[in-house]
């Protein structure tokens, strides 16, 4: 019995109660949770249903409960249920019940995991978005990490999801940019304002290199100046989605923020917000009213000059993402933007959509790298600039994704380099992909020795590792639809390593291969089908994560 079959049968019995009771509740699957007990002497699974239904139901929660237990232990596969405490529900399976989800998860393959939460909903996701000015320094890497794990996990639940990059090919930063450039070619210093380092050099020799024509005929400073922008801005960005696609990370969009401002995207958005009432004229310039919808002040969107303010982008991209046709936009941003989110959410309630729905923003926090116990320290206008590649140079794609998601994105990350080169347990991606290699090198030696899966018989799981083992498999599609739910990927990969965890203790206490001459039995055949399911939720978990499962290491 898998958790989607004993949810069933729990709603079903639930439903029976309450309509003996007279009771006009309908509770749907969705109303009955399952929860692994956190202390196993509590059985496989517990559930609050009664606690939950009670108030409503105007029943006392522990008799509420134990009527459904009694009835719930009638259940075909379930061998005992127990109340606990205010009401909870303790379910233990029999080992035939509990074992059969390894065949599940064989059967379904790619497959187990995956989930309907937000089945057919339209998702923009935008990340990483850095500034053509440099390459990808590691607070960027990790909003790639978060964001394409995010992207896999969203589909995986049903969503159809755009990734988009928000090139900001527009404002001061691209005249730095362009300033730089034109120092570095001309050999002056690095602009006070702009950006240093060799990377710069290495642009402007490209830019030299590429540019058909003589430079040195260009009549004015402003003009040399233009072609280093225009060009030193293209090479950049090649070189940021090369960085990219390398990282295992592609974009479905490239939105240039040029657009906005010459297609009239912005014009149109002001329109839009002044037929809603939203806007007014004061000293000169126009006003978004956004302390109608909570901000601390209202907004100037076009200066008293004629000029476009921030927030103008902000507007003509958002209502550009809804015209578009998307349910849902989701922005990841780093930690310098914690007070920008009270202005959004206000924009999205001033378009007449819900806040926190329609818009969501997620801040991340730094990421620290960390190699012989000192902080590897960074700043782009210097040109000392710890990137992307750098970070993959040192410990590879895998192990980079993997250090990068695994811990929340609202907390500070200190990733020590020592540690994801080495080759032990201490490295965790190292932990869950030996763990996966190694149920590979286990089915190939069980296919040597003459073990196969002609048979299944799960009531032969009896062991106690393997009853953990098999409460956790089940656990997968839970997890999977909570980081949806929550936004949190590290979930999958703190998962994943408990998972290997589990699946190593089980390795080291049950054979796949017989001894010797011991001879194959249906104990060999039906642990072997636990192996492969176990294989088969690592690699489905590190597929979510970007990470690859290799088969031998």
């Amino acid at each position: 019995m898998n958790p989607a079959e004993l949810s069933a049968t729990l709603l079903a019995i639930v439903t029976g109660v309450l309509e003996r009771r007279g009771s006009s509740e309908k509770p749907t699957i969705a109303d009955v949770p399952l929860e692994r007990p956190r202390n196993r002497d509590h059985g496989d699974w517990t559930s609050n249903i009664a606690m939950k239904l009670a108030k409503p139901v105007g029943a006392n929660p522990r008799e509420l409960a134990g009527e459904i237990a009694e009835e719930l232990g009638k259940a075909e596969g379930v061998a005992s249920v127990d109340v606990a405490g205010p009401g909870f529900i303790n379910i233990t399976l029999d080992a035939a019940a509990a074992g059969a989800i390894a065949k599940t998860i064989v059967d379904a393959g790619p497959e187990y995991g995956r989930g309907d939460l937000y089945e057919g909903v339209t998702i923009n996701l935008e990340f990483v978005s850095a500034n053509p000015t440099g390459p990808i320094h590691i607070g960027g890497t990790r909003w790639a990490a978060v964001g394409d794990s995010l992207a896999r996990i969203f589909s995986a639940e049903g969503g159809i999801v755009t990734r988009e990059y928000y090139f900001n090919d527009h404002g001061a930063q691209i005249d730095r940019f362009a300033r730089s450039l034109l120092a570095s070619y001309l050999g002056e210093p690095a602009p006070e304002d702009g950006y240093g380092g060799v990377y710069i050099s290495d642009i402007a020799a490209r830019v030299i290199n590429d540019y058909p024509g003589d430079l040195s005929t260009i009549p004015t400073r402003e003009e040399v100046q233009e072609v280093f922008r225009s060009v030193g801005v293209e090479l950049m960005f090649g070189d940021i989605r090369a960085s990219l696609h390398e990282f295992g990370v592609d974009f479905d969009v490239y939105f240039h923020e040029n657009e906005l401002h010459e297609s009239g995207a912005v014009d149109r958005a002001v329109a839009r917000l002044r037929e809603l009432g939203h806007i007014y004229e004061a000293d000169g310039a126009t006003w978004l009213r956004t302390t109608s919808f909570g901000d601390d002040k209202d907004r100037v969107v076009i200066k008293s000059d004629g000029e476009a303010a921030y927030i103008s982008g902000d507007l003509a991209y958002y209502l550009n993402k809804r015209e578009r046709g998307f349910e849902r936009n989701i922005i990841l941003l780093g930690a310098d933007h914690h007070g920008y989110v009270q202005r959004l959410m206000a924009m999205t309630a001033a378009f007449g959509d819900t806040p926190y729905v329609n818009l969501e923003i997620i801040i991340g926090q730094l990421v620290n790298l960390v190699r012989d116990g000192e902080p590897l320290r960074m700043s782009k206008r210097a040109g000392t600039v710890v990137t992307m590649e750098d970070l993959v140079e040192v410990v590879g794609v895998d192990a980079a994704r993997y250090s990068l998601v695994r811990s929340s994105t609202d907390t500070q990350v200190d990733i020590d380099l020592d540690v994801l080169t080495k080759r032990t347990n201490d490295n965790p991606v190292f932990y869950v992909q030996y763990a996966h290699a190694r149920t590979s090198a286990v089915a190939r030696n069980a296919a040597a020795s003459g073990v196969d899966r002609s048979v299944f018989d799960a009531s032969l799981l009896t062991h106690e590792t393997e009853s953990i083992l098999l409460g956790s498999l089940a656990e997968f599609p839970r997890i999977v639809r909570q980081a949806a739910e929550l936004r949190e990927p590290h979930r999958i990969a703190r998962y994943a390593e408990e998972l290997a965890g589990y699946y190593h203790r089980w390795y080291d206490a049950c054979r796949v291969t017989p001894l010797g001459e011991e001879e194959v039995t249906d104990v060999h055949r039906t642990r072997l089908w636990l192996n492969d399911a176990t294989g088969t939720v690592l690699r489905n978990g590190l597929a979510l994560l970007g990470v690859g499962a290799p088969e031998r290491m």
